[in-house]
């Protein structure tokens, strides 16, 4: 009853090809937007928007790059760490090396920086697929950091290989608090979404899933499987790229090959699994999950020594973490395959027929 599309008739084409053609989405779209662009930052504290916000939307961009990839045309990868560095150093030397250069316009160049190395390294999926084009992902992620770490040019001659990131502005406003750099990471992250959203309702979106049901049937009908398969992965990286580029100057305030790790590339997968496979919105739910769970565990363990009068180490619940991931990944692998997502859509299916469940 709160959630029906019964009643809610197109007069155009242009009504009947909505990005949300149901009512209730385009309410709900705006309402998250007011409370993300408005209410949020009026009362958001900086520990909330440097620890929780910053790093929840970024990797919720990371996710979206790698759900196209794997959720919408079936590639798996395991590089998306990598893609992340070459974004981040790229936009840093982009900045370094062009002066004149806006930072979105260094972002943009770490974004298609990170799409050319997708590319080559997407080159294998044409042949492969499976674990063995995992494995020729993983690949990419030694072989960038190696690269970064070996080749002077990429840290500036940085002894160390740390350096600090440029200071954002644009038209010469400096995002230098945390409150501005929220903003600027919610509009790009708003901006992707909303574009991938929109990309995968195109024949470009309809032929990733074609290619990720059955690839043969997908060129029996003449999709091109080179171009589909290696758009994929350029769409991705440059998603991965440009999240890459935010990691480093909107949270972490240096670029770094030790911030771009192994690590990075499966959190993000787990993101995906929990999140929901082949959905915009489980990357939000994911990302929001995993980046939540370590805060949660912490607060419980707090709670229990209180309560009961018991020490928890912080030892202990590192491992929980890690047992608490493994497990939720099986659990939604066997029960739930399409994770929080489809979840959340069983809720609205509740929703739409309140109070009359028969």
């Amino acid at each position: 009853m709160l959630y029906r599309e019964a009643g809610q008739f197109k007069s155009t084409y242009a009504e009947d090809m909505q990005i949300f053609p149901i009512r209730q989405d385009r309410i709900g779209i705006a309402l998250v937007l007011v409370v993300a662009f408005v209410v949020v930052p009026l009362v958001a504290t900086q520990y909330w928007f440097s620890a929780l916000l910053i790093p929840f939307l970024i990797f919720s961009l990371a996710t979206l790059g790698l759900n196209i990839l794997t959720g919408y045309a079936g590639q798996i990868s395991l590089g998306t760490a990598a893609f992340m560095a070459v974004g981040a150093f790229m936009a840093y030397n982009a900045e370094l090396r062009l002066p004149w250069m806006p930072v979105l316009g260094s972002f943009a160049i770490g974004g298609l920086c990170a799409a050319a190395v997708g590319i080559a390294f997407g080159l294998p999926s044409l042949r492969i697929k499976g674990f063995y084009l995992a494995v020729a992902t993983l690949a990419c992620q030694f072989f960038v950091l190696w690269t970064i770490n070996r080749v002077p040019w990429f840290t500036n001659h940085s002894s160390s290989g740390v350096i600090t990131a440029q200071k954002m502005e644009i038209f010469g406003y400096a995002f230098d608090t945390p409150a501005s750099k929220y903003l600027l990471t919610l509009s790009i992250v708003a901006l992707m979404a909303l574009a991938a959203k929109n990309l995968m309702r195109s024949e470009t979106g309809r032929a990733f899933m074609a290619v990720r049901d059955m690839d043969v049937a997908a060129e029996v009908i003449g999709i091109p499987m080179m171009k589909t398969k290696l758009l994929a992965f350029a769409i991705s990286s440059f998603y991965c790229g440009v999240a890459g580029a935010l990691y480093a100057f909107a949270y972490l305030g240096t670029v770094e090959p030790e911030a771009f790790v192994l690590d990075i590339s499966f959190r993000v997968l787990f993101m995906v699994i929990i999140g929901g496979v082949g959905s915009i919105l489980g990357c939000f739910l994911g990302a929001a999950f995993i980046t939540l769970l370590p805060i949660f565990l912490n607060l419980a363990s707090e709670f229990v020594a209180h309560t009961f009068d018991i020490e928890v180490s912080h030892a202990a619940v590192s491992n929980l973490e890690l047992i608490v991931f493994g497990g939720l990944i099986i659990f939604f692998l066997i029960v739930e395959p399409q994770g929080l997502a489809r979840l959340w859509q069983i809720g609205k299916e509740k929703l739409r027929l309140w109070p009359f469940p028969h």
